[in-house]
């Protein structure tokens, strides 16, 4: 199934409704099964030891399957995250970006489960991997 909303539609939602993460997530691509966000990784995303930090990635992660689902769904704000596991597996390059590939595993009416696997570009590996739930709000109309 071709996504409800374009790249451009997505990036013009999350600056209308989101405007607290600035520049920060930059939408790569979109598929009828998942999307590639990347995060343009700043000092502020930094912890000591010259990383960045769980919760950067974290928020990768989310914002990842929360585009990928509305993607499939259209722009609806109130899709939250109720689940959420994460594996950090390797110390990703403080000077590089993350990439984040999300699965989409399941798409149903009430609940959306998926997969994110992210990156740090530029290194082989994957730096932390996650498995997201999403509550979908009963829809009007």
């Amino acid at each position: 199934m071709k996504p409800k909303m374009t790249i451009a539609e997505l990036q013009d939602f999350v600056a209308r409704e989101f405007p607290q993460l600035g520049n920060d997530f930059v939408i790569e691509d979109l598929s009828e099964t998942g999307a590639r966000v990347r995060l343009q990784v700043a000092e502020r995303h930094l912890r000591p030891g010259g990383t960045v930090s769980g919760p950067s990635m974290f928020a990768l992660a989310d914002v990842g399957m929360y585009l990928a689902i509305l993607a499939q769904i259209g722009p609806v704000a109130l899709a939250v995250t109720t689940n959420c596991s994460i594996d950090f597996m390797r110390k990703p390059a403080a000077d590089a970006d993350l990439i984040c590939e999300t699965r989409l595993l399941k798409l149903g009416r009430v609940l959306a489960v998926g997969d994110a696997l992210i990156t740090s570009d530029g290194q082989a590996g994957v730096v932390a991997r996650a498995s997201l739930t999403y509550s979908i709000p009963p829809r009007v109309g």
